[in-house]
């Protein structure tokens, strides 16, 4: 009886809701801008895209002043830029110390990182609408001010091929990021990955026979450098190669990377 009564009056927990994930996901992306160095890094995307524009009317030939033309001057500064703001989205929370803050307030660390990995993703598509849309008008401009062929020459399906390497390039910065959780270490490892490694693959593949045909399988930059090629479509190996090199380079490096995040202490 007396078990029965003290169970009576025991006051019943309130039950606190969870942090929808499209809250944190909206924290996530205002984050991206709450510093200085994040806003201007995103920023810049846009400067460095009208820039490159410019450079092509100024210095192209008329002939040469096609849609395809100004997406692939853009896509050089892009392709740099948006992998080191995914690198900052994860790093931050270490690097400026309020991952105790962010990792108290929402324990659960995996959704987190998901949080992140969508919002960097969001960021990288808003970049490439508006990458595309300056390519556009500096068509426009360029068939104007030299009197040459307005050119349309880029389909959607390239379209989409271009929006999928630029995904992969940032998922690469966003994995370093996890994997490494510094970021002066992630964006060194990043501009290895990016520069240096494809410089030695490529001269491995100039004087060995055997690794020519092996590069495709083993480098990451080769097997996707496709996916910006407007001119020409993919093979089924070419898929099968971004496809190896994606899970060596890209997936297997995250998922230890997230389990060091899980397990790791936060200080």
């Amino acid at each position: 009886m007396t078990a029965v009564a003290v169970e009576a009056v025991r006051p019943r927990r309130a039950v606190v809701p969870s942090v929808p994930l499209t809250r944190i996901i909206a924290v996530e992306l205002r984050k991206m801008f709450d510093t200085r160095s994040g806003f201007w890094l995103i920023a810049s995307i846009a400067i460095t895209a009208v820039l490159a524009a410019t450079g092509v009317i100024l210095f192209a030939e008329p002939a040469q002043l096609t849609y395809s033309t100004f997406a692939t001057a853009i896509r050089f500064p892009v392709v740099i830029i948006l992998p080191l703001v995914a690198i900052l989205a994860v790093t931050s929370e270490w690097s400026q110390r309020t991952g105790l803050t962010t990792f108290t307030l929402v324990p659960h660390r995996g959704r987190i990182i998901t949080a992140k990995a969508i919002s960097s993703v969001v960021i990288a598509i808003a970049a490439m609408a508006l990458t595309f849309a300056v390519g556009a008008l500096g068509n426009l401009i360029g068939a104007a001010v030299t009197g040459a062929d307005l050119v349309w020459d880029v389909t959607i399906t390239q379209c989409l091929y271009y929006v999928l390497g630029m995904v992969l390039s940032l998922l690469v910065g966003f994995m370093l990021g996890v994997l490494i959780r510094a970021s002066i270490g992630a964006v060194v490892a990043y501009f290895v990955l990016t520069f240096l490694l494809p410089t030695v693959f490529s001269l491995l593949a100039a004087g060995s026979h055997w690794f020519h045909n092996l590069q495709p399988w083993v480098d990451i930059q080769f097997a996707q450098s496709g996916l910006f090629v407007f001119d020409k479509s993919l093979t089924g190996e070419q898929w099968a190669n971004i496809g190896v090199t994606g899970i060596v380079w890209l997936v297997i490096p995250l998922l230890i990377g997230l389990r060091m995040v899980m397990r790791a202490e936060v200080k």
